[in-house]
């Protein structure tokens, strides 16, 4: 890691996760990130210390590995793992995704709930943290074997999750498509219908505005940020990796409040249009069929493509959206987005920086987001369509963008204010660890030793 932490009861704490968690690197790395930042919050709060909120709080509540056998097209029985993290429900009901794709392990199922713990409590909503997932890889993959799949993952899941208990939601690999086959799987099992899953489709309990919160809650935060410092989006150049849900809307958003997006990618390279992208072209690419994000290069005249996702942040821009996963952003990255005039960058994909560049970013003069302020905006209306379903009442897509709006707003005061108050002004990761912390950490106290 690029420093020691200086609380000598964190850096115990630190090296008990090392020795209890070998071989799960993305969870140190999360664990590792938090820690640091918190290091002012336990020189102060020793009562904190001495109720062991620290050493609680990373340490899952509950760990649920599963085996998901299920027969494809060819007869062919299949196993995969799946996963449901319940890390910490001080505040609320578990709440977090469920990712489908090959690298999905225990270590990042780890580090998505435990990040996800502190960003559900910077939405001021009252959902606790959890993820899950499997290492079942959707693409290439039939609808019906899809339906199987999903199906045999939920007759196991479902007697773990509910709408009072753990409401899981939808990540990489796990669309409307994913989400209908295991909302339907856990009707049939429960006998009941709830607000169990969300990220629903509109007409069997879904909110609208749900598909686009993530994208556009990133370009409310980065544009406060901006704000702050006499900035906005119009006129500038934006890149943003990905071409997910994520990347698409918060192309969309960018592009309304006046930036030139110029770059998108997928997993296989990215494209370049200097003119900025043709956002329904990329949409008709990867929603409508499901294509891949060269074929943007094929069908549009001057926009190029190269097979290499990695190389997108040597594109000089003025505002980067990295939405596509974990750990994108290397050191050198980083360093090159700066020293080409980079003025803000907001994490639309889930711990976004490695823990070098993070340090990087923190001490460069650019405004750095991090992803559990950042793109905290789906999770936002998730919790807005688990309110909706409770009360059987929908929204308009206004009344759910204008409380999206509000959410963000709160989020940038909340991280704004806590960096402040604990001498580190503009630094949005301490900000944003220490104000999910406190209110965490407040809750588990005054429960006791749970």
């Amino acid at each position: 890691m690029s420093a020691k932490i200086k609380n000598a009861h964190l850096a115990e704490v630190y090296e008990e996760v090392l020795t209890r968690n070998p071989g799960e690197p993305e969870f140190q790395q999360a664990v590792y990130e938090v820690l640091e930042s918190l290091a002012p919050v336990a020189d102060k709060r020793q009562d904190m210390v001495q109720a062991g909120v620290f050493k609680r709080l990373v340490e899952p509540e509950r760990v649920i590995i599963f085996r998901v056998p299920w027969v494809d097209s060819a007869g062919v029985m299949q196993i995969n793992r799946g996963f449901r993290v319940q890390f910490n429900s001080a505040i609320g009901p578990y709440k977090g995704g469920l990712r489908f794709h090959p690298s999905v392990n225990a270590s990042i199922i780890k580090f998505l709930g435990f990040e996800q713990t502190f960003k559900n409590c910077l939405t001021t909503l009252p959902m606790g943290g959890g993820k899950g997932g499997c290492d079942f890889d959707p693409k290439g993959k039939s609808d019906a074997e899809v339906m199987w799949f999903c199906q045999s993952f939920m007759t196991e899941l479902y007697r773990h999750i509910g709408q009072f208990t753990d409401s899981p939601a939808g990540d990489i690999g796990v669309g409307a498509r994913e989400i209908g086959f295991l909302h339907g799987q856990y009707k049939r099992i429960a006998n009941e219908v709830t607000g169990a899953m969300t990220g629903k489709g509109i007409p069997y309990g879904g909110s609208l505005g749900r598909t686009s919160a993530t994208g556009y809650g990133l370009c409310y935060i980065a544009a406060h940020a901006l704000a702050a410092k006499k900035q906005d989006f119009k006129g500038k150049t934006v890149v943003i990796s990905g071409s997910g849900n994520v990347a698409i809307y918060a192309c969309e958003k960018a592009q309304e409040l006046g930036a030139k997006v110029v770059a998108m990618s997928d997993s296989n390279g990215y494209v370049y249009d200097e003119k900025g992208i043709d956002l329904k072209l990329v949409k008709e690419i990867k929603e409508g069929r499901r294509g891949r994000i060269a074929e943007y290069a094929e069908a549009k005249k001057g926009a190029t493509y190269k097979a290499d996702c990695t190389d997108i942040w040597s594109i000089p821009c003025d505002i980067a959206l990295p939405s596509a996963t974990q750990n994108e952003i290397t050191e050198k990255d980083a360093k090159l987005l700066v020293s080409n005039g980079c003025k803000c960058l907001a994490e639309g994909s889930n711990m976004s920086s490695t823990a070098d560049a993070v340090a990087y970013l923190v001490g460069a003069d650019i405004i750095y987001v991090p992803a559990k302020a950042a793109n905290a905006g789906g999770v936002s209306v998730s919790g807005l369509e688990m309110t909706q379903n409770s009360t059987r009442l929908p929204w308009t897509a206004e009344e759910v963008d204008a409380r999206l709006q509000k959410i963000m707003l709160d989020i940038y005061n909340n991280i704004d204010a806590a960096a402040k108050a604990y001498g580190m002004e503009g630094n949005f990761v301490a900000g944003a660890n220490i104000a999910g912390f406190l209110k965490v950490g407040e809750s588990m106290m005054a429960q006791g030793a749970v």
